[in-house]
């Protein structure tokens, strides 16, 4: 089973696949339906569906629409909320891949009786007699390790990643040769389920946002915040405020609704405590490289276990280390494990 999102490395995938000798079936999750009055999308909707069909008839391959409405919002989108009520800022995409792509949608391949469920995730898996390991693709630029490294151990052995040895370049070539209905179609940057206007105004929905404080790291007011769900570890535009030099959310302190902001130093912080682990090899070193959100730089650093959870102590300090994002350890080229950020160590 091949999922294919519509997109162009999807359906490339499902191309490889088939040149391989791969008995292939394309299969699309209905994440919910598009509405033109909220502005919401869940993919896929219904240009994607209809692209995928597209890919599917130009491959001679069967295409199901499975419905996973019900995973998205049980497992991604009510999470989600939860988090931002607590003031940590989540990341829906990786759960996604650990509890529908990964979790669900393998589950339901398995029970129809297929062997492998494939995606067009740029990543590779190395399987032996030991076990699997997830490893990063080809293509640094569009490696997607950080996202898929949620997935446990044991469904690493059902899944294939036809475009590990592909840069993105390359698949829209291939793409292009072979004349698929989607190979200029742009890709998806967006998490599905949020509107155009973005994540706050998704959240006003279901979090009652109130106006609040915006204090310094003494506690001194110097200006109002319009909901602290509209702010995240880092950010510096839109605060409102006039300090004379440039200032920075620090942190989000949810019970006494304030934001509190300084200076871009005070971001910098030596390490994390993450628990919600995922190991993903036999031994964990002592020494990795962590990254602490997707656009990041995997960073050294130094790891303790201890009681379900995970100290990370970094050679040199990281910025904006935030609660809520996933931590992702990486040894040359190899995901080793990864945790949910519960609290950053000054």
């Amino acid at each position: 089973m091949v999922a294919l999102s519509g997109g162009v490395d999807s359906a490339v995938a499902a191309y490889l696949l088939k040149e391989k000798g791969y008995d292939v079936v394309g299969v699309t999750m209905c994440l919910g339906v598009a509405s033109q009055d909220t502005g919401k999308i869940k993919c896929c909707g219904p240009r994607e569906i209809e692209d995928a069909k597209a890919v599917c008839r130009a491959l001679s391959m069967s295409h199901y629409v499975l419905d996973f409405a019900p995973e998205l919002q049980n497992f991604v989108i009510e999470p989600f909320i939860r988090e931002y009520r607590l003031g940590r800022t989540p990341n829906p995409c990786v759960e996604c891949n650990r509890r529908i792509k990964f979790g669900a949608l393998l589950e339901k391949a398995l029970s129809m009786g297929f062997d492998l469920l494939a995606t067009g995730h740029y990543a590779d898996v190395e399987k032996s007699e030991g076990g699997c390991l997830l490893k990063v693709s080809n293509d640094s630029r569009k490696d997607q390790t950080y996202f898929l490294s949620r997935i446990s151990r044991q469904s690493l052995t059902h899944v294939v990643f036809p475009l590990a040895g592909f840069t993105k370049d390359q698949v829209r070539a291939v793409a292009k040769r072979e004349n698929l209905p989607v190979s200029s179609k742009p890709d998806s940057q967006d998490i599905c389920f949020i509107p155009v206007k973005g994540v706050g105004e998704f959240l006003k929905e279901s979090i009652d946002e109130l106006p609040g404080d915006i204090v310094d790291r003494k506690g001194k007011v110097i200006g109002r915040h319009k909901g602290i769900s509209f702010y995240t570890i880092g950010q510096r535009a839109g605060l409102g405020i006039s300090a004379g030099r440039p200032q920075y959310v620090l942190s989000l302190d949810v019970h006494l609704n304030r934001i509190v902001v300084g200076d871009r130093k005070f971001l910098s912080a030596k390490g994390l405590l993450a628990d919600s682990l995922n190991i993903l090899v036999d031994d964990l070193p002592e020494k990795a490289c962590g990254k602490i959100r997707y656009a990041h730089s995997a960073a050294p650093c130094t790891i303790t276990l201890e009681n379900e959870a995970m100290t990370v102590i970094f050679d040199k300090p990281q910025e904006a280390i935030t609660p809520g994002q996933t931590i992702v350890l990486y040894d040359k080229g190899i995901v080793l494990a990864s945790g949910i950020i519960k609290n950053v160590i000054s």
